[in-house]
């Protein structure tokens, strides 16, 4: 008897289970790869980086990608634009950028926000090209993608930038002297602001100048005489520039305090708009922070702080996943060390 109430049953359960499958396809629409744009045209720069491009596969350099030649941007276009956009850079210590524990896992999570994510590829200093190369790329992925806004999604005057470590030094200054002319116009996008409408500043190497001058983001950056003072982000509060959230935990023995500390007085003074977080624990290089830790609480916290400024459009009642595994909104990941024990 009981095989008999199985029997009949089941083809009803089988016809729910397929209801509910299509239910939450519909809810949660699934967005393709990403779309890889080439930050400038072929040879526009005549030289390579000293090494081949790759990407670690173990340890502190665990998707962490080096020797990069074409710059680039890989944009993560979500199933229904809020039309809000963000442009990604990776830490690193402009040696290599944390892109498969940072980056990527910080656009797909804004993808599933219905923001359009621009994860960016730029030229490192440590494979031999000069130190205002990061921030000629930084300018440039703001301004390319502010050209794409229309066929995007996007509205041009809703594109931020968020920043992890080193990344977080290159979005400042591309965020403050987003007018400096780090490089010849190449096109009609460059006649575009490279201003980001909002910055997000993660565990940021900020300040160039002593006593916060012994990152690996200093070392690397140093052979350019004016380096203390061009990329110092304090040096160039400005009373256009967006407004600013920092993150960063106390114990970030990496990237001193003293960073996020130095720009939020600065910004603070100006009579900016300026939002800071200090987590008691969570060390340095958290990406999105681990689920439960306490730096994983920035992503929430930025996108109610964004919203707030008229960004990111409603909070969602349903997201997308971010992979078979962990599911939205916070997928966390691993701590580990942007470094090799020697900087950020």
């Amino acid at each position: 008897m009981k095989q008999k109430v199985r029997n009949a049953v089941w083809p009803w359960a089988g016809l729910l289970l397929g209801a509910i499958v299509a239910v939450q396809a519909s809810a949660q629409p699934v967005a393709g790869p990403p779309e890889v744009v080439p930050l400038w045209p072929q040879d526009h720069w005549h030289q390579r980086a000293l090494g081949p491009e790759k990407t670690g596969a173990e340890g502190s350099a665990k998707g962490a990608v080096s020797g990069v030649s074409d710059a680039r941007m890989e944009i993560y276009r979500p199933a229904k634009p809020n039309g809000t956009a963000v442009v990604i850079f990776g830490g690193g210590g402009y040696f290599r950028i944390q892109i498969g524990s940072a980056a990527t896992p910080t656009a797909q999570w804004l993808q599933s926000l219905g923001v359009t994510a621009a994860v960016v590829y730029y030229r490192l200093p440590a494979d031999g090209w000069a130190p205002v190369s990061p921030f000629q790329d930084g300018q440039r992925a703001m301004r390319l993608l502010r050209a794409r806004a229309a066929g995007l999604g996007v509205d041009p005057q809703r594109i931020g930038a968020i920043g992890f470590s080193a990344g977080g030094n290159l979005a400042g200054i591309v965020a403050t002297r987003f007018d400096a002319p780090f490089y010849a116009p190449v096109d009609a996008a460059d006649q575009l602001s490279a201003r980001p409408d909002f910055l997000g500043m993660i565990y940021p190497v900020v300040s160039m100048r002593a006593p916060l001058d012994k990152t690996r983001s200093r070392r690397e950056l140093g052979s350019q005489a004016d380096a203390e003072q061009a990329y110092s982000v304090e040096a160039h509060v400005r009373t256009d520039m967006p407004p600013v959230f920092l993150a960063q935990a106390v114990d970030d023995h990496t990237v001193d305090v003293g960073h996020s500390l130095a720009l939020y007085q600065a910004v603070h003074a100006a009579g900016l708009p300026v939002e800071l977080h200090l987590f008691e624990k969570g060390g340095h290089s958290w990406g999105l922070g681990a689920p439960g830790s306490l730096v994983g609480q920035w992503p929430r916290l930025f996108a109610t702080w964004a919203r707030s400024h008229g960004y990111l459009g409603v909070a969602p009642q349903a997201l997308m996943p971010i992979s078979p595994a962990v599911p939205a909104p916070l997928q966390g990941v691993a701590p580990v060390r942007d470094d090799d024990g020697s900087g950020d």
